[in-house]
């Protein structure tokens, strides 16, 4: 398990200079309970920097950001620990839980699922409800803190390219990220979260470089996976095994990423871990006109592949609402394929997505559907289905299950090897009230998996 840290302050102005990573300590003391014995793992420090080489724009250095790696950890123990320098400060005691032993009869309780998370009103709606739902484990499917909705001097507008349609690079306000972090401590102190990028990671800056923030910020278990990119790596948590994979990373099926999820897939044990569950930010199966099939190109590279191998549920961000599908492979349903869920409902300044493609009038050109970022066409009009001949369906797609335009966040509980609970709640009802509720049956006598599937 990795922990964060942060010491000292951030700067931003035109005068900043970085703070030594190396005159604090990263020390982390952690006591397993019931044992009563201490143990002290050292970690490694950094800080990043953001910076523009434009007059007027403002640069960033961050304050120095801790990674410390605890091993020897017991499964389903919960620990105490604390974190800090001891011969300068040592923070006050926190408390985590680990995850339970990787097999067929052990799961987390509740995993937590959100994406578009940033920092507004109703993130705050969002994370209290989360909290209430008492999370074991939380994922976070991109879109972190929209700090690239603001200037470098901290003015922010819902729509940047609306409102700073003739900035020379697309600015960010660093220290939305500090706010992030400290607003989301309750949370994170005590719940492991795992994170994967989005298009709001990005945040280009000098030299042509991105995704410095997410990358500095976060731990990845990118090593531990076979991984050497934090845009993609895979974990086990119980009898889950979980793919984290980059949409913003090249996916095609010559990539790094493609080569490396093939050798992970390969590995997998359905016998110790039945359930495979993929994330990335970007859905496939969105049906609001909202970034419309934007991801096709990786559906195409990718679907493929994740079909092969029976992964069981997908979970995706980007779209500002919810949204379920039935069980759905190239557009067809399809008992072995997977459920997709959209989640990118979780409190973003962007205001929520409402209107569908299927509307009248409301069918995007297929010219402006393409990714921005990953560039690419792959969308064309539908070649068989209710749909053929045309770009958008005439009504509600038949693999679309259930969606709305309204905040929230989900909780995946899985009960044992073929069952698992999925329910969505939404911020404005009651705590514990949840809006969507069904059950995920996996069919493993019907759907076999024996390394990859003819097709």
């Amino acid at each position: 398990m990795f922990l964060k840290m942060f010491a000292g302050e951030y700067q931003i102005g035109d005068d900043i200079t970085p703070l030594d990573p190396n005159s604090v300590g990263s020390v982390v003391y952690y006591v397993g309970s019931g044992s009563g014995q201490s143990h002290r793992a050292t970690g490694y420090s950094l800080i990043y920097n953001q910076l523009y080489p434009f007059e007027g724009l403002e640069n960033y250095t961050s304050g120095i950001i801790h990674h410390v790696r605890l091993k020897g950890l017991k499964p389903s123990t919960l620990y105490s620990y604390q974190c800090g320098d001891p011969s300068i400060a040592m923070s006050e005691v926190y408390y985590f839980t680990t995850m339970p032993v990787t097999g067929p009869s052990s799961y987390p309780s509740r995993v937590a699922v959100v994406g578009d998370l940033g920092l507004t009103y109703n993130t705050t709606s969002t994370v209290g409800h989360m909290l209430s739902n008492h999370p074991d484990l939380a994922l976070l499917i991109g879109d972190v803190c929209y700090a690239n909705l603001y200037l470098t001097n901290g003015t922010g507008a819902d729509c940047y390219s609306c409102s700073f349609p003739h900035t020379p690079i697309r600015e960010t306000y660093q220290p939305r990220w500090d706010y992030w972090g400290r607003y989301m401590q309750p949370l994170v102190s005590k719940v492991p979260i795992m994170v994967v990028e989005g298009d709001h990671e990005i945040e280009e800056q000098a030299e042509n470089q991105t995704f410095v923030a997410y990358s500095s910020r976060f731990a990845f278990p990118s090593k531990e996976s076979g991984s050497s990119s934090t845009f993609y790596y895979s974990f086990n948590a119980g009898g889950i095994h979980f793919l984290m994979l980059g949409a913003y990373i090249s996916y095609n099926k010559s990539s790094d990423q493609y080569r490396w999820l093939e050798k992970d897939l390969a590995k997998v044990n359905r016998e110790v871990t039945p359930w495979l569950v993929a994330t990335w930010h970007s859905p496939w199966y969105s049906t609001y006109t909202t970034h419309y099939r934007d991801a096709e190109c990786m559906r195409v590279a990718m679907e493929d592949l994740l079909y092969s191998y029976g992964v069981d549920v997908v979970f995706n961000g980007h779209v500002h609402a919810y949204e379920r599908s039935n069980r759905v492979y190239n557009y067809t349903l399809d008992p072995c394929g997977p459920v997709h869920i959209t989640v990118g409902d979780g409190g973003n300044r962007e205001k929520m997505a409402i209107t569908h493609a299927d509307e009248p009038g409301n069918c995007p050109d297929p010219s402006t559907t393409p990714d921005a970022y990953m560039g690419g066409f792959c969308a064309f009009n539908f070649t068989s289905g209710p749909a053929k001949g045309n770009f958008c369906w005439d009504r509600q797609p038949e693999y679309s299950a259930y969606r709305e335009s309204s905040f929230g966040h989900g909780i995946f509980e899985v009960k044992n090897e073929t069952h698992a609970l999925w329910t969505w709640h939404r911020n404005q009802d009651l705590y514990k009230y949840a809006g969507d509720v069904i059950y995920i049956v996996r069919q493993p006598d019907k759907c076999p998996i024996k390394g990859k599937r003819n097709f």
